[in-house]
């Protein structure tokens, strides 16, 4: 009986191998399909992560120059690659738990690379090791570093302003100069241009140099470049509105005036950066006798079968799981929030501020006064949460962007003792036509307090890996002040001296339903 094979000197192109490489490839996108689907609808609803439907394209591309030197080779399954397939599943299943959107979406993108090692093994692989990387960038990751770079163009537009010699008048991240009223906002932040250049600057890297040290650099200047370019391009804006009495880069045309800035700069940044390019081309590596012995050797197209079989496998087995820890977890009682000390008296509502938070499955919302001090706490219990509706999200929000009435002047860490214990909250100065507002927020997570989002995370997969729920809860103090925030801190800690045992308890208490 003959034994069906593939010669290598058909090499990676032979149809066989390509349709069930195809078909090894189109696995996570058929389990996955949730995550997959994310990633497109972000690329739909962001002109800041439109770009990643050029990059699949662009990886294919950059595969299909390389076909000379991949055509010489055959294709050998690389067994272990299966533990870096099942690795990248375990990620994404640690992800879905503690819902955390964007790291499903890079496992899910590493599911490819990780594909391809296992079917054909590495020496085909590394020989696309750019383009496999390249995929990760179709990932729309970035809105992290929004709020860092609205205050770095904040803090270079007002410092530019000043050294022209015009006062600035500044508040969080608006500003005020004698001729109008600025304020740096999230399409003012540069994440688009910054983004936009990282790309670029990896494909322009990888196509003109050859030496990683060139490589390396050119990729930090992709990065350093259009943050400080933005700044300028800020500062620019501004001027130009002081200048023409606040006629122009006041409307549509400030956004044009940016782009037009950025495309200058980035044409300068990669023309000069032609001027170190290397020559790169694709070298056939000298064969040896045993070497060509080895690349003829038939491969039997069994062995893909089988490999296809534990690509499946390895993939499949995450989502099941998740699917079993999520009928485990689920708990249909309702939580209860019981009263707080009655040294604090209920009063009436002295704001309308409230989180813009997802919907709970039971919320506190109340105010109280002792000796004429004025307070407000909120309590929003999450249970049995859902994907990008719970406790810990990016759309979970103090203040709502664009909010007609409340804006966000600034926030905080803060290390407070309450009673005998140190407690970590973030705190947020918050305006509003009636009066500022003093909000310290944080939250409660596998029985802990804490105010930072990603060891929120952690401890919310913790528990759900253990197999003790989901139960989370976000909580809030606020109280108004006149000028001086330490008004609203005395009233807040006094407070929760009071009540923050009660409260423990009674979170606690919902946890052991």
């Amino acid at each position: 009986m003959s034994t069906l094979s593939v010669k290598s000197n058909a090499g990676l192109f032979n149809a066989s191998i390509v349709l069930i490489l195809i078909a090894a490839l189109l696995t996570p996108f058929l389990i996955y399909f949730g995550t997959a689907q994310s990633i497109v609808a972000i690329w739909n609803s962001s002109e800041t992560f439109a770009h990643g439907y050029i990059i699949l394209p662009i990886s294919l591309w950059l595969i299909w120059k390389r076909r000379q030197v991949l055509s010489t080779l055959s294709p050998a399954p690389y067994w272990p690659g299966l533990l870096l397939i099942a690795a990248c599943g375990f990620g994404w299943l640690l992800a879905d738990l503690g819902d955390v959107q964007v790291v499903r979406q890079y496992t899910f993108v590493a599911m490819l690379p990780a594909i391809v090692i296992s079917m054909l093994g590495l020496r085909i692989s590394w020989k696309m090791a750019f383009p496999l990387f390249f995929l990760l960038l179709a990932v729309p990751f970035g809105d992290v570093f929004i709020e860092p770079l609205i205050n770095f163009t904040a803090d270079f537009t007002v410092a530019a302003l000043q050294a022209t010699g015009i006062p600035v008048l500044r508040n969080g991240a608006s500003f005020e100069i004698p001729s109008g009223s600025w304020s740096v906002v999230e399409a003012c932040s540069g994440v688009r241009y910054l983004i936009s250049s990282i790309t670029l600057g990896f494909l322009y890297a990888y196509l003109t140099y050859v030496s990683r040290i060139r490589q390396l650099m050119f990729v930090l200047l992709s990065i350093i470049v259009p943050i400080i370019a933005n700044g300028m391009r800020a500062y620019m804006i501004v001027m130009i509105g002081h200048l023409s009495g606040m006629q122009l880069a006041v409307g549509v045309d400030h956004l044009i005036y940016g782009w037009l800035f950025f495309g200058l700069v980035m044409f300068l940044m990669f023309w000069i950066g032609s001027f170190w390019h290397e020559n790169k081309k694709d070298v056939l590596p000298v064969t040896t006798a045993n070497q060509e012995s080895e690349q003829v050797k038939a491969v039997p197209v069994s062995r893909l079968f089988i490999a296809l079989i534990g690509v499946v496998i390895s993939l499949g087995i995450w989502p099941l799981y998740g699917n079993y820890l999520a009928r485990t977890r689920f708990n249909p009682a309702t939580p209860i929030l019981n009263s707080f000390h009655p040294d604090w008296q209920p009063t009436t509502a002295f704001t309308d501020w409230k989180p813009y938070f997802a919907p709970a499955k039971t919320e506190l919302y109340q105010f109280f006064s002792q000796d004429k001090q004025a307070l407000g706490i909120s309590v929003l219990y999450y249970r049995n949460q859902s994907r990008g509706a719970g406790l810990i999200s990016s759309s979970n929000k103090l203040v709502p962007e664009k909010d007609p009435v409340w804006f966000n002047v600034g926030s905080s860490v803060r290390q407070e003792t309450i009673g005998k214990q140190s407690l970590s909250l973030r705190e947020s100065r918050l305006q509003s036509a009636a009066g500022p507002l003093l909000v310290w927020h944080w939250y409660w997570v596998g029985g802990q307090f804490t105010s930072n989002d990603y060891l929120g995370k952690v401890l919310q997969t913790k528990e759900e890996i253990l197999m003790r729920g989901d139960d989370g809860a976000a909580l809030a103090v606020f109280a108004p002040y006149t000028a001086n925030p330490d008004e609203a801190r005395v009233v807040m800690r006094h407070f929760l001296d009071s009540n923050m045992t009660t409260l423990e308890k009674t979170l606690a208490a919902n946890k052991k339903q």
